[in-house]
């Protein structure tokens, strides 16, 4: 029975600030914090993140002399917290986040664009946690600041709009998404040039969209538009142009196209451990794809190898209590199996089911994958009744983000057929596998069809 390895996605919605241009209390210390913030915003395009952190840090020390409530601080607490975040240091960029969210709260008159940027910021982040509530409100109070000033028809719009549409599909809410994305795509196209980097984010995410939806005709191009964006502005090595590549690998990976992803990955991973170091969280995730291709390959060695690398990541970056640690030890799980040592396979398998229940409670959809592994493990191991248990709990939470139909049900839905069988419960199995065929026929048939229908 195969193994369903977890994939990874990462994506990007952070705003850097730049000086807000508030006269100054004292004119030395005040040249002193533009001249450092627009040295540090430098440093982040560029992708220097560690150098844009202490220069911020550096903004941040004379900021701090202006008083509790001078925006100018609020600024550069949140451009220091974007530098955190960049470099995967996410919780202390939360708490500078909301420091200087609270900040602009006090201050008088409406609330200012650039809180809308940092609520975005911060909706991210409670996005990667799966904090989808507390990420939606953010997002639609920033959303509602950006369009009453200055209107709909904004890039800044067009940001949360899209952030906002990545977050409903990563709950599986695609139809609410795609309006969203299209939208924001739309404002994008008409405010900016066409070789604007804000262009590059929704690119993405609509191709993404498209590859759920198995458009991956139309995603392909979205895709690649946004690499060479991103390449033209950032230039071939910076850390954007990773999660380019990143995507491109997942859409071939997606219709096995395995050598040609593993090429995305390699290219990116090299740009992210040149960049970022080797310690990095997104460098845990192309790590994690890599190694997915390595066990369609049937090379299980090194994908145990690169799981544990980017478990070890993590662990270090992020604790032991988080959903990329539920992942992780769905994967490493995923390698055993594959390798048939079941005895270890189940220890992750179990571990990683915890960890999701622990942070987002047992009907959490994310849970399906390590079900599903473990489900697949019994049948292996002709422990039937419970392999029966756990397909009757994650196809359900499954079909909640997929819908019914979707073709990674196929497999496990024969696996549940099989096992029904096993049991002497016929009906149920021909009921499960008439399920499985009508998905496979669909499957068949949408591979015969001409390209583009």
């Amino acid at each position: 029975m195969a193994c369903r390895a977890a994939k990874c996605r990462i994506a990007k919605g952070m705003v850097l600030l730049l000086s807000l241009g508030v006269p100054s209390l004292t004119a030395q210390p005040s040249e002193g914090w533009t001249t450092l913030a627009t040295r540090a915003t430098e440093a982040y395009n560029r992708g220097a993140y560690t150098e844009s952190a202490q220069l911020n840090a550096s903004a941040l020390a004379i900021a701090e002399k202006f008083g509790p409530r001078d925006v100018r601080l609020a600024s550069t607490l949140a451009n220091l917290g974007t530098s955190y975040r960049a470099l995967g240091r996410y919780g202390e960029a939360e708490n500078l986040y909301l420091r200087a969210i609270a900040i602009w709260r006090m201050a008088p008159g409406p609330a200012p664009n650039a809180m809308a940027a940092v609520l975005n910021n911060l909706a991210g982040i409670y996005r990667a946690n799966a904090h989808y509530a507390e990420a939606e409100a953010l997002y639609q109070e920033a959303l509602a600041i950006h369009e009453k000033e200055p209107g709909p028809g904004d890039p800044g719009v067009a940001l949360v709009l899209g952030n906002l549409g990545a977050l409903y599909q990563d709950q599986g809410r695609l139809h609410e998404a795609q309006p969203l994305l299209v939208r924001a795509l739309a404002i994008q196209e008409k405010a900016l040039n066409p070789d604007d980097p804000q262009l590059a984010g929704n690119l993405s995410a609509l191709a993404l969209l498209y590859q759920a939806q198995e458009r991956y005709a139309d995603a392909e191009p979205l895709y690649r538009r946004s690499l060479q964006i991103t390449e033209k502005a950032f230039g071939p090595a910076h850390p954007r142009v990773a999660v380019a590549l990143n995507n491109l690998g997942q859409l071939a990976a997606a219709q096995h196209r395995f050598q040609e992803a593993k090429s995305f990955y390699q290219r990116a991973i090299g740009i992210w451990e040149k960049s970022l170091g080797p310690n990095h969280p997104d460098l845990a995730r192309g790590l994690s794809n890599l190694a997915s291709m390595y066990v369609a390959e049937h090379k299980y060695a090194p994908a145990e190898a690169l799981y544990r690398r980017a478990y070890l990541i993590d662990t270090t970056n992020l604790g032991s209590s988080h959903l990329r640690i539920a992942q992780d030890l769905n994967n490493l799980g995923t390698a055993y199996h594959t390798r048939r040592q079941y005895g270890q396979a189940e220890e992750f398998f179990e571990q990683s089911i915890a960890v999701y229940g622990r942070l987002k409670g047992p009907e959490n959809p994310g849970v399906a994958d390590p079900l599903l592994n473990l489900a697949a493990l019994y049948v292996a191991e002709n422990r039937f009744p419970e392999a029966i248990s756990l397909y009757r709990r994650a196809i359900p939470l499954r079909e909640r983000v997929l819908g019914a139909d979707h073709p990674t049900l196929a497999e496990p839905l024969e696996d549940w057929a099989m096992a029904l069988r096993k049991t002497e419960d016929y009906a149920q199995a021909e009921e499960v596998e008439a399920r499985a065929t009508r998905i496979r026929v669909r499957m068949a048939l949408r591979a015969e069809a001409p390209a583009g229908q």
